[in-house]
């Protein structure tokens, strides 16, 4: 089977065996991203609310991490109500989430000493429910913590974004720990486009979905989240054949 096309069947198989996860509950509700190429790579045609998701920078330190802090925002922004971020540090910057799309007021900021009390923090927040998404900024994700945090946001349906940054690079290698995350993320910082003036365009991003649950990986080159949360795919690339896209088409486990 051509696995570039989307047959109707296994979509179908798909959404039963998602319903199916969620223990005879209702099929889980989806966000899209609004580009087909990569709503199509995710069970049920957009990103799983009520689920725990799990996002990470490529491997130029800080600067791939913003990407990934801006990702994160774009999500949130697009959800409803307040959004909870719990952090180990103060060093968000405000207009940058904006910019993504994410107001100031919006945001619930929670500052705790260490990995342990932001999992506490993200998992309250999750089980409170009434909030619009919970963002949690942690290097280490235990699966029993990445399993409970996934279970609150089953039961609330809130979305958790798990965003994984590090102090040191040595503490990256745990990233490719098994979690319970419906998805795995990496974010990576490319350089904007051209513009026939003096300045700069719209940033750009390599976006890897590493695991999907009833997905399957890729990689895209977009157009980073504009005021309103939502990617954009450069125009270089809008009629480019999949081919050539160097997506990595492997089944997610």
């Amino acid at each position: 089977m051509n696995e570039r096309v989307i047959n109707p069947a296994l979509a179908a198989l798909r959404a039963r065996v998602s319903q199916l996860e969620g223990g005879g509950a209702r099929m889980r509700e989806v966000m899209p991203f609004g580009i087909p190429r990569l709503d199509l790579r995710l069970p049920g045609g957009g990103l799983a609310l009520g689920c725990l998701h799990e996002i990470a920078g490529g491997g130029n330190g800080a600067l791939d991490g913003t990407a990934a802090a801006c990702f994160v925002a774009g999500i949130a922004a697009r959800t409803q109500g307040k959004v909870l971020w719990c952090v180990l540090r103060q060093d968000l910057f405000a207009p940058g989430l904006e910019q993504s799309g994410l107001m100031p007021d919006r945001v619930i900021h929670v500052e705790a000493g260490d990995d342990k009390s932001v999992l506490a923090c993200m998992e309250e927040g999750l089980r409170h429910g009434g909030l619009g998404a919970v963002v949690g900024d942690i290097a280490r994700l235990p699966m029993t913590a990445s399993r409970r945090l996934h279970l609150a946001a089953k039961q609330s349906g809130v979305i958790g974004l798990a965003l994984r940054r590090w102090q040191r690079q040595s503490e990256a290698s745990d990233f490719g720990q098994p979690t319970a995350a419906m998805t795995r993320w990496r974010i990576s910082a490319l350089p904007s486009a051209a513009l026939p003036v003096p300045g700069v365009g719209r940033g750009r991003w390599l976006i890897e979905l590493i695991r999907a649950r009833g997905g399957e990986s890729l990689e895209l080159e977009v157009e980073a989240c504009d005021g309103s949360g939502h990617l954009g795919l450069p125009a270089d690339m809008a009629d480019r054949p999949a081919a050539a896209e160097g997506w990595r088409h492997s089944a997610a486990g």
